[in-house]
């Protein structure tokens, strides 16, 4: 069974859907930029047989607030406030693309609120050097706003990201999505490298590995985490 819920935190209101038994140990998911909650539909409710499965949607996305002001610092703050909300003191995350980012930046910052952390496609944090997209004609799911400052802080990151991922305490699974993913594999390779103990592993499926190939996704993501 999966609920819709909203919380006000940080001065936004977040959708985020609960899926799972509530006896069961935590499990957030953190979607990818332009994405929401629903994106893990493939997946979730596998994982909620195991797990009490947080799904949220971050702020300018889906169903949560679009508040104008965007960046990866705010939607980690927003997470660990939701956690708290949701009265978790401990969770695993399973994180992908742009969420991947919220993710190990929580395992930097709150080391004792992660319990594993598995990173799906995500880059280092090098200046990325990448070009605003152009904008959809389409109505959009997600604030435009949200782009044009996350590119911004891809192309200009704080270089502390990258020097803290040594400091991550969490045991970390990377989750590569192989030559067909466009992002360049080895900033995938060199995040987990610069992550202690950090397991890296290829599936071939692109950059949304949990889409294209679930099973896979799945089977390397459960296996770490009951490991």
């Amino acid at each position: 069974m999966s609920d819709l819920h909203f919380a006000e935190v940080n001065g936004v209101r977040l959708a985020y859907q609960v899926s799972g038994d509530a006896d069961a140990p935590p499990l957030l998911l953190l979607h990818g930029r332009g994405a929401d909650h629903s994106g893990w539909k493939g997946v979730i409710d596998r994982l909620a047989g195991s797990w009490r499965v947080y799904a949220p949607d971050l702020r300018g996305h889906g169903r949560s607030d679009w508040p104008g002001a965007y960046d990866l610092e705010l939607m980690r703050d927003d997470m660990v406030a939701l956690l708290g909300h949701a009265g978790v003191a401990r969770t695993a995350i399973v994180a992908h693309s742009l969420g991947g980012f919220v993710g190990f930046l929580i395992a930097e910052e709150h080391p004792g609120l992660v319990d594993r952390l598995v990173l799906e496609d995500v880059p280092a944090p090098h200046p990325a050097g990448v070009s605003l997209p152009d904008r959809p004609e389409s109505p959009l799911s997600f604030d435009w706003a949200m782009v044009e400052q996350t590119t911004h802080q891809r192309n200009h990151p704080d270089p502390a990201w990258l020097d803290r991922l040594a400091d991550i305490t969490a045991p970390t699974l990377v989750i590569a999505g192989g030559a067909t993913s466009h992002l360049p594999q080895d900033q995938v390779a060199d995040l987990a490298s610069r992550i202690p103990g950090c397991r890296i592993v290829t599936i071939e499926g692109g950059h949304d590995i949990h889409t294209t190939r679930p099973d896979e996704f799945l089977d390397a993501v459960t296996t770490f985490l009951r490991r």
